[in-house]
């Protein structure tokens, strides 16, 4: 099923909740987790930062990715926002609930044409 989870950090709660609700909304994905008061220690701009942050995580197919990305890039209050995609392991885990997640979510859009012998 080629599923992902795309880990995403954000400024705070209301920014996650915010960019969560759209990306469900729109179908690039179909369940958002939002996990508030992460610490990150991170180099920016050649200064060491600490900052509190929010981690939201976003589950859809493969076929979303790239939309979704644009998407939060385009929601996001950071110039150079986190989003990285973690592929799930085929046929591991609740099948049933990954079916849940490709019925939730937008349909691939198959853009080739099939040759006639």
């Amino acid at each position: 099923m080629n599923l992902r989870l795309v880990y995403i950090t954000t400024s705070n709660k209301q920014e996650a909740k915010s960019i969560g609700r759209k990306l469900v909304e729109e179908k690039l994905a179909a369940c958002v987790n939002i996990i508030d008061g992460m610490e990150a220690i991170y180099r920016w701009e050649g200064e060491i930062v600490e900052e509190q942050e929010t981690i939201l995580i976003a589950k859809t197919p493969y076929h979303n990715v790239k939309e979704l990305t644009g998407r939060v890039k385009e929601l996001h209050s950071y110039d150079c926002p986190c989003v990285i995609s973690l592929q799930l392991t085929e046929q591991e885990g609740n099948e049933q609930y990954q079916h849940w997640l490709i019925n939730n979510t937008k349909n691939q859009q198959v853009n080739y044409e099939i040759e006639q012998p």
